[in-house]
């Protein structure tokens, strides 16, 4: 089975839906993905950056999509340490969640004190359950750490979402802390994530990550990745986002 997740095209998150950039994105886009001939099924977050992106896709293959709604953007602000402003996970500032240890634990990194005030381990294991219940769906079922074959397949399953909730489908699926994947990864827009599955022991399948980030098909179209999702490469560089 083969698990392709994809960030929404360029946002604008005023408006929950795509810039200019987004749409022209999301169409190349679809041009990469009509080259998939197997694609079992589509799924899509609720929100309209994502349901947008994913349209242009389904159009050209003349599919549909079911829109689950725990694909939504990971949704538990915490209030930054250090900063006394409210903020998602992602953009804590590095000195303030690296100086915590259990952040980097894939079980620990939840029983934090923070983490269960602003219940972050809870809105996770949503994602865990909603993940699981979707693999066992399509023939896999989870077992401890690794997964049953109740029905191995050869199958394509597309997502299309965000890259909060991308980093913790991933750490589910690879056992990692999602604030390690937060911190330490960034898909840019459209950016095509894949992972396989991996039987190499008959009834005992695990998830391995071949692709992370790819935008080859922006690249091909003469598009640079857009910046969204990214901090500044330098500090002097004021006209990018620092905090």
């Amino acid at each position: 089975m083969k698990l392709i997740i994809i960030r929404h095209g360029d946002p604008d998150y005023e408006h929950d839906s795509l810039t200019e950039t987004g749409v022209i994105e999301a169409k190349l886009l679809a041009g990469r993905l009509a080259q998939h001939k197997n694609i079992a099924a589509f799924y899509v977050s609720p929100l309209g950056r994502a349901q947008a992106t994913a349209q242009y896709t389904l159009d050209a293959l003349h599919r549909t999509a079911e829109t689950l709604p725990w694909l939504r953007e990971f949704h538990a602000p915490i209030l930054h340490p250090d900063t006394g402003d409210v903020r998602v996970p992602w953009d804590w500032l590095p000195q303030a969640w690296t100086a915590e240890p259990r952040f980097y634990d894939k079980d620990k990194w939840a029983e934090t004190e923070i983490m269960q005030e602003y219940g972050v381990g809870a809105e996770a294991q949503r994602v865990y359950d909603g993940l699981d219940r979707l693999l066992e769906r399509h023939g896999y079922r989870r077992d401890g750490l690794v997964w049953r074959p109740d029905r191995p397949n050869n199958d394509t399953v597309v997502l299309f979402c965000h890259f909060g909730v991308e980093c913790v489908m991933l750490g589910h699926l690879i056992g990692a802390s999602p604030m390690v994947l937060w911190h330490g990864l960034c898909a840019a827009p459209t950016a095509v994530t894949v992972l396989t599955t991996e039987e190499r022991r008959k009834g005992t399948v695990s998830f391995r990550i071949n692709t992370f980030g790819d935008t080859g098909h922006l690249l091909a179209g003469g598009r640079e990745p857009s910046f969204s999702a990214r901090f500044c490469e330098t500090y002097e560089n004021a006209d990018e986002r620092h905090d």
